[in-house]
């Protein structure tokens, strides 16, 4: 037995140094949302990346799952993210052309935001682009990661890299490199959120297959087979009709019907159906099923969707919508596959939670100073299609205010180089309602593209690459690490209060409003003595009484504590791109960030760790 297993490992070897293999320092396994920032944003460093993309399309939920109506951030539009929100402005023509949905402020239709997003990948001399890539397998070498893949022609190949990330949908790659990493619903005793259950369980939310309507004249007939199983009974509250109750089970809106169609509307005149009341949400858990088993359990998600639009065409009386024939390369119409709201979640260097994001300040670990990624919307979760959804907790959209995501929820434990992203990080089931939106993700994306490109560039381990240094990186590619929306990113001080922020010496206001959350910076207003947390940072005492702060009090203050403020101080002032030196009024809190960067940069001055404390 012992030569047979030497005999086999022995062709092994022989069969692998057969294989074509490249080199590149970093490879992102999965072309979707984060797969597609991260190999932008490494190869803008000046690091090569490689993207293996098992379909045809680049964009994931965006487009290849047909999820072309954005999630929040209306207001905060950075980075990578906003570069691809102003490419369909640009292309649409106007911002305004984008509100043609009532469930999102930016729709489009999933065939142009696949095409915006191979414009950007084409714009990068570094970043290669490998689609039709099938991962085959993955195992850690002493030269970095061996990824052996089948290329679009079905011949078999290696890339060796430095730097893996896994982009995929449901976190393969973590799973494949041996990360630790968790499965539904977490236990209230684990991580400290007291809406969790009691006990942990393996519930995930429904996914959804989505389809894409149009319109075909009034005199079509676009009606479609009757799908296998057909119920009509299973949609008949998606909205008012003839069969629906006046009052749901589950207490959601009753809706007319054109007011459920208007709901994903694009430019372009089509429907999205992803209509999570009474609709095409479907419950099932495929995160650790075999590739057949996804499989099976997809096409009976395309045929739960299939039979929705049966319902819309019969029952509602709509014949003459159709699945739309110019939308996605498939055969059926329908996406390549479906939405996931959920995935594997690794167990990160830092666990975000819903009580982290409901209050940073008083959290006990400060991680909203290592934030790489800012998402405003509710806490979202889908669970009505779940058999036992009336036990599962009751969120209501949870109220939070706008958040930050911490570095460490794409960094594994227990494994080197390897980061992971899409919604695979390490937060708590109850955030990933929020966490999972498309522009939540893309910035997750890009912050891990950024942390590989420096782990190459320095020649240390991804866990050793200053989370500093990455957050500046974001900040130069015109992202958010603050939540902050009362200073748009081109403003000149956008970056000055992104850093004072991230220091907690001066901090935001969180607040929910209605559907939306916030955070502001409160930039115009008069600062106050008492919301000055300096003590990390200065270990001086600071002479200032309680209430506002004068211009000259604060110069004053910052001379003391070693500040070489120039002289005249109008002058400086001035410089500095701020206006009304008058050293007798109250100074904002605008103004006292800009300054406190400028004369100390205590942003760069301390590095943070995983948990956000300074050393």
């Amino acid at each position: 037995m012992k030569r047979y297993g030497l005999f086999l490992g022995l062709m092994a070897m022989v069969v692998l140094s057969c294989v074509p293999t490249e080199q590149c320092p970093v490879v992102i396994v999965g072309g979707g949302a984060s797969g597609v920032s991260a190999g932008v944003q490494s190869a803008r460093m000046g690091v090569p990346a490689t993207i293996l993309e098992e379909g045809v399309w680049l964009g994931g939920m965006l487009t290849s799952a047909g999820v072309s109506c954005i999630d929040g951030n209306y207001k905060m539009r950075g980075g990578i993210f906003g570069e691809f929100t102003d490419s369909l402005a640009a292309r649409y023509g106007g911002y305004p052309a984008l509100r043609t949905g009532w469930v999102s402020n930016i729709n489009f239709d999933p065939h142009i935001g696949e095409q915006i997003f191979g414009n950007i990948c084409s714009s990068c001399d570094l970043l290669t682009v490998k689609r039709g890539a099938k991962v085959k397998s993955i195992r850690k070498e002493k030269s970095g990661w061996r990824v052996t893949y089948l290329d679009g022609d079905g011949r078999r190949r290696s890339l060796v890299c430095e730097v893996l990330i896994d982009g995929t949908e449901l976190g393969d790659v973590a799973k494949e490199c041996g990360v630790e990493y968790r499965v539904g619903m977490d236990s209230r005793h684990s991580t400290g959120e007291r809406i969790a259950p009691e006990e942990a369980n393996d519930v995930i939310q429904d996914l959804t297959y989505v389809a894409f309507l149009k319109d075909y004249g009034p005199e079509a007939d676009m009606t479609i087979d009757k799908p296998e199983g057909y119920d009509a009974s299973l949609f008949a509250n998606s909205c008012a009709n003839a069969l629906s109750d006046e009052v749901t089970e589950t207490g959601q809106t009753l809706w007319s019907p054109e007011m459920m169609l208007s709901y994903g509307r694009t430019p372009g005149g089509r429907y999205m159906i992803n209509w999570p009341i009474y609709g095409n949400d479907f419950y099932v858990n495929t995160i650790d099923s075999s590739p057949q088993e996804r499989a099976e359990a997809f096409q009976r998600a395309k045929n739960f969707t299939l039979s929705f639009v049966y319902f819309i065409q019969t029952e509602l009386g709509m014949k003459h919508l159709g699945i739309a024939d110019d939308v996605f390369p498939t055969e059926d119409g329908l996406p390549l596959f479906p939405y996931h709201r959920e995935s594997r979640r690794i167990v990160g260097e830092a666990l975000f939670t819903m009580d982290a994001a409901a209050a940073p300040y008083e959290h006990r670990v400060p991680y909203y100073r290592t934030g790489i990624a800012v998402g405003d919307y509710p806490v979202d979760h889908h669970h009505f299609r779940h058999p036992e959804w009336r036990t599962l907790p009751d969120l209501h959209f949870y109220p939070i205010p706008s958040f930050c995501v911490p570095f460490g929820v794409i960094v594994p434990r227990g494994v080197d180089n390897l980061l992971v992203t899409e919604k695979s990080v390490s937060v708590s089931n109850l955030i990933n309602g929020a966490t999972r939106l498309q522009p939540v993700v893309m910035q997750l994306g890009q912050a891990a593209g950024a942390a590989a490109a420096i782990a190459v560039e320095e020649g240390v381990p991804v866990r050793e690459v200053s989370i500093r240094r990455v957050q500046s990186a974001l900040l130069d590619a015109g992202g958010y690490i603050m939540p902050y929306i009362d200073l748009p990113k081109e403003h000149q001080h956008f970056a000055a209060l992104q850093r004072i922020g991230a220091t907690g010496i001066l901090r935001g206001e969180g607040r929910n409003v209605g559907w939306e959350n916030q955070t502001m910076f409160r930039a115009y207003e008069p600062l106050l003595a008492e919301e000055i947390h300096y003590k990390e940072f200065y270990h001086g005492h600071l002479e200032l009484d309680r209430g506002e702060v004068s211009v000259a009090k604060l110069l004053e203050v910052l001379r003391g504590l070693g500040a070489p403020i120039p002289s005249p101080a109008k002058e400086w002032w001035g410089a500095l791109g701020l206006e009304n030196f008058d050293p007798h009024r109250s100074v904002t809190r605008l103004e006292a960030a800009v300054v406190i960067d400028e004369l100390f940069a205590p942003f760069e001055m301390r590095e943070v760790d995983f948990d956000g404390n300074l050393w």
